[in-house]
């Protein structure tokens, strides 16, 4: 049987770092808020970066989404593999009871068509199960990304960066100078939205 493991244990990761190579195009700021930032580094040019890894240690709604995807995904592979054990169980019966001379020609049609079911049951499973884990990925990978651009937006109002880039170790990206991360800047306005947005549930 096919596992959905390599499939299931991309989708709680990626989402953060994908959205992160993206370039932020400048929109028209809508945002009311009041969030106090760093002021920028003097010569440090008009790029910045975010550390990935940082972010991902430090964004509250980040840790949250892994543990609940982690957890979904552990569901998901041991209720496919419950499934593919009894199938495997009832296959080694019916070829016990072929083997022993016990078995009818009918009987073993049936069983032949009831294992078969179960197999294709179970594929339509999996399918399921990755097919909404990925559509629950992308509506919070589209959330975050609106988040993230609206956070960007004021957060450059006054700095006039050209480019805020992604930085992780072992990316395309060898050094960084550390004078130009704003990650713990934008880290604590994540927090604070995600904050702000909990108090209203």
């Amino acid at each position: 049987m096919k596992t959905i493991s390599t499939v299931l244990s991309v989708l709680a990761f990626i989402g953060v770092s994908i959205l992160f190579a993206m370039q932020f195009s400048n929109k028209k700021d809508t945002s009311k808020t009041k969030t106090s930032f760093a002021a920028p580094v003097k010569g440090g040019g008009r790029i910045a970066y975010i550390d990935i890894d940082t972010l991902q240690n430090k964004y509250e709604l980040y840790k949250v989404k892994k543990e609940e995807f982690t957890k979904r995904q552990a569901a998901a592979e041991a209720e496919l593999e419950s499934s593919a054990k009894k199938m495997q169980s009832d296959y080694e019966s019916l070829q016990k009871r072929a083997q022993a001379g016990s078995l009818s020609q009918s009987e073993g049609e049936a069983a032949q068509k009831r294992l078969y079911q179960m197999q294709q049951s179970l594929e339509l499973r999996r399918q399921t199960l990755s097919q909404q884990l990925i559509k629950d990925q992308e509506a919070f990978n589209k959330d975050f990304q609106a988040s993230l651009d609206k956070l960007l937006e004021e957060y450059n109002k006054d700095r006039g960066f050209d480019y805020i880039l992604s930085y992780a170790k072992g990316g395309s990206i060898l050094w960084a100078n550390k004078q130009l991360d704003i990650t713990n800047d934008v880290v604590e306005a994540l927090n604070e939205m995600y904050k702000n947005e909990q108090k209203k549930k």
